[in-house]
C-alpha cells in the first residue's frame, strides 16, 4: 500500500509539472502566437528534463560509493525517491550490523570451544577455522582460506572419510609431530551444502584407557602367581600327597602364608591408591613436626633392615610441614622401605630434612644397586618394575612409588630422583614454601 501511495505521488507531481508547461503554452499561444507558445513549451520541458538528469547524475555518483550519510537531498519528486533510498540503506546497514555481530559472536564461541572447529563449503574448502583447529592441523586461516582441507590434511584415512561422505560416526586420526596427537574427527552437514568439521583431542582418554587395560592385566598377573602357588599347595595337602606335619608340609604352609601376605599387601596398596584417587586433596591437614616424624621413620628402617645397614638421619633445621600425617608418613615410609630393600647388606641409608631456599626437602639416600637412567621417568607408574624378578624377591607390589606420586601431588610437592647404577639413589620430596615452616637449626643425629 505504501509503495502504491509513493508511486501515486510521483505520478501526480510529474503530471502537475507537465500540466504547468502546457498551461503556460496555452496562455502564450493567443497572446504571442504559436511559435512563442511552442518555444515556451520546449523551454519548460527542457528545464524539467535537466532537473531529472541532474538528479539521475547525483544518484549514479552516489551508487559508485554508496553510504547512508552521502545520499543526495534531491528536489521535487526526487526528494521523495532519495528519502526512501536513505531509509532502505539505513535499514540495510542495521541488518548488516546485526549479522556482523552474530558472526562475531559465532566466531568468539568457536574460538572458545576446546575442540577444533572448521567451516567447509560444498567442495570441502576452508572458510573459517578456530585457533584449536589451526594448532591441530598446522594451518593459518588467513593464508589457507579457500584451500581444500584435503590438501592440508593428507592422512589416507581422513581422505577416504571425505570421499565416502558417510559422516554418521566420527573417525580416529593420529597426527604426527613432536607429541603425537590422537583426534576424533566428525563432519556435520548444515545449511546449503556447508559442513562443520569438529576435531576433538582424545589423546588423554586413550592414555587413560591404555592405563586401565594395563592395570587390569597387571593386577591379574600379580594375583595369578600367588593364587596358583596356593592352589597347588592346597591340592597337595588336601589329597595327602604331602603330610601337613612333615618338613615339606610345614615348608608348603610357610610358602602359602608368604603368598597370602603378598596378596594382602597388594590389596592394601590398591585400596590406598583408590582412596587417594577418589579426592583431589587430603581430608584433613595439620602442622607435622619433622624431627619426630624422621625419628619414627628411622626406627622403622632399622627394624626392616634388622642390622644389615647403617641408618642415619640428618635434620639441619627444626621445621614442620603442613599436610595429612597419615598420607605423608605412608609416602615417606615407601621411600624408606625401598631404600632398605634395594640396598645390599653393609650399605648406608640416610634420611634427611633440609632447607632449599624457601622450600623444604625430605630425602632418602642409599648406596644401593641404583636405577638405569632410561627407567627413571617411569618408576612412579603402577606396576612398573626395573627388574620384575628382583622386585618379587624383595616383596614389593609395584605400587609403592605410584602411591608416593599421588600423595605428593595432593600436597603440591614434587619428587626428584637421582640415581647411578652401582652407586645408589637419592629420592627427594620438595615441599613449596606455603607448606614448609622453619624455626631454628638443630643438631644432626
Amino acid at each position: 500500500m505504501a509503495k502504491r501511495t509513493a508511486s501515486a505521488v510521483v505520478w501526480t507531481r510529474s503530471a502537475l509539472a507537465l500540466g504547468a508547461v502546457l498551461v503556460i503554452g496555452s496562455v502564450v499561444w493567443p497572446v504571442a502566437g504559436p511559435a512563442w507558445a511552442v518555444l515556451f513549451a520546449a523551454i519548460g520541458l527542457s528545464l524539467l528534463l535537466l532537473h531529472h538528469l541532474r538528479n539521475v547524475a547525483a544518484l549514479l555518483d552516489w551508487l559508485s560509493d554508496p553510504s547512508p550519510g552521502t545520499i543526495p537531498d534531491g528536489s521535487g519528486v526526487w526528494e521523495r525517491v532519495f528519502s526512501a533510498l536513505y531509509k532502505q540503506t539505513r535499514l540495510a546497514g542495521q541488518q548488516q550490523f546485526k549479522l556482523a555481530t552474530l558472526l562475531a559472536r559465532f566466531r568468539s564461541a568457536g574460538q572458545a570451544m576446546p575442540d577444533g572447529v572448521l567451516v567447509l563449503d560444498a567442495e570441502n574448502r576452508i572458510e573459517w577455522a578456530n585457533s584449536t583447529a589451526e594448532r591441530f592441523f598446522s594451518i593459518d586461516t588467513d593464508q589457507d582460506q579457500g584451500q581444500p582441507i584435503a590438501n592440508l590434511v593428507r592422512h589416507p584415512d581422513f581422505l577416504d572419510f571425505l570421499e565416502r561422505e558417510q559422516w554418521g560416526d566420527p573417525i580416529p586420526l593420529r597426527l604426527p609431530g613432536p607429541e603425537e596427537i590422537a583426534l576424533s574427527i566428525r563432519i556435520v552437514p548444515y545449511g546449503q551444502d556447508e559442513r562443520l568439521m569438529l576435531a576433538r583431542d582424545v589423546t588423554r582418554w586413550e592414555k587413560i584407557e591404555t592405563m586401565r587395560r594395563d592395570f587390569v592385566a597387571n593386577v591379574s598377573h600379580e594375583l595369578k602367581t600367588p593364587l596358583t602357588v596356593l592352589a597347588g599347595f592346597q591340592e597337595m595337602l588336601a589329597d595327602g600327597t604331602v603330610p601337613v606335619d612333615s618338613a615339606r608340609g610345614r615348608q608348603s604352609l610357610a610358602l602359602m602364608q608368604a603368598q597370602t601376605e603378598r596378596m594382602l599387601r597388594l590389596v592394601d596398596d590398591l585400596l590406598t591408591l583408590s582412596a587417594l584417587e577418589s579426592t583431589d586433596a587430603p581430608a584433613s591437614e595439620a602442622a607435622i613436626e619433622i624431627a619426630p616424624l624422621l625419628a619414627a621413620l628411622t626406627e622403622e628402617a632399622r627394624a626392616l633392615s634388622a642390622g644389615r645397614h647403617q641408618i642415619a638421619v640428618s635434620v639441619d633445621e627444626d621445621a614442620s610441614v603442613t599436610g595429612n600425617e597419615q598420607e605423608l608418613r605412608s609416602a615417606f615410609g615407601n621411600l624408606v622401605s625401598n631404600a632398605v630393600r634395594y640396598t645390599p647388606a653393609g650399605g648406608r641409608i640416610t634420611l634427611a630434612w633440609e632447607r632449599r631456599g624457601t622450600e623444604g626437602v625430605f630425602s632418602v639416600q642409599d648406596t644401593g644397586i641404583g636405577i638405569e637412567r632410561e627407567h627413571l621417568p617411569r618408576v612412579t607408574e603402577r606396576f612398573y618394575r626395573v627388574d620384575r624378578s628382583r622386585s618379587r624377591e624383595t616383596g614389593g607390589t609395584g605400587l609403592g612409588l605410584a602411591i608416593v606420586k599421588h600423595v605428593l601431588t595432593r600436597h603440591q610437592a614434587t619428587l626428584e630422583i637421582e640415581s647411578e647404577v652401582g652407586r645408589g639413589s637419592r629420592f627427594s620430596v620438595i615441599f613449596p614454601a606455603r607448606r614448609a615452616r622453619f624455626r631454628q637449626p638443630v643438631a644432626a643425629a
